[in-house]
């Protein structure tokens, strides 16, 4: 097994295990304060077009890892809308979900490539803006995000070797983005008490 090959079994395997934490976590708390249900419904759709990209480019560590994700993105997205989020808060997952799809179908594995690009941007972007909004934040996992942070590096590593533009440019804003939601969660106080007017809509 070659370099590259090493470096995406590892990517894989990250990828199969840091939605984990955010799942445990929301089971374990019974609410959802601090997380974004935009975030991870657009990460669902995301997955599934790395899975498309993944089959088109013949790439099986990127498919079988994408495809996994969007099964775990999606139990995450119910069992947060079950524990107090709303769907009034989507906003970018339907329309990123239809971007992709109109991508790969008009433009093929190049249009589908410069969407997926900036996907990490598109889709993280709603739960730094519900990280800084909302004061608790004791549904969102640390570990979950750290996993997303190490997962960045290890696909931007394994994209450099390959020469894949379309993930590296995606590797680089998906740890750019964790680390940013890492801080956020890191230094800002949260509090024991949950009352609802906590959640904020996205």
């Amino acid at each position: 097994m070659d370099f590259p090959s090493v470096l995406g079994l590892i990517g894989t395997v990250i990828d199969l295990t840091r939605a984990t934490p955010q799942l445990m976590r929301l089971f374990r708390a019974r609410t959802s304060f601090g997380v974004s249900v935009d975030t991870a419904g657009t990460s669902c759709a995301v997955s599934l077009g790395w899975t498309t990209y993944g089959i088109i480019t013949n790439q099986i560590f990127v498919m079988l890892a994408s495809g996994i994700m969007a099964m775990f993105f999606l139990i995450i997205t119910m069992v947060a809308l079950r524990f107090g989020r709303s769907v009034r808060e989507f906003r970018i997952a339907p329309l990123w979900l239809t971007v992709l799809a109109v991508s790969v179908l008009l433009f093929g594995k190049t249009g589908l490539g410069l969407m997926l690009s900036i996907s990490a941007l598109i889709s993280n972007v709603p739960q730094i803006r519900v990280a800084y909004r909302e004061e608790n934040l004791s549904g969102l996992s640390l570990g979950t995000w750290m996993l997303t942070l190490a997962g960045g590096l290890v696909w931007g590593w394994y994209a450099i070797l390959l020469t894949d533009l379309t993930i590296i440019t995606s590797a680089f804003f998906q740890s750019v983005t964790s680390g940013i939601i890492i801080a956020i969660k890191l230094f800002k106080q949260t509090t024991n008490a949950v009352p609802e007017r906590e959640i904020i809509p996205d």
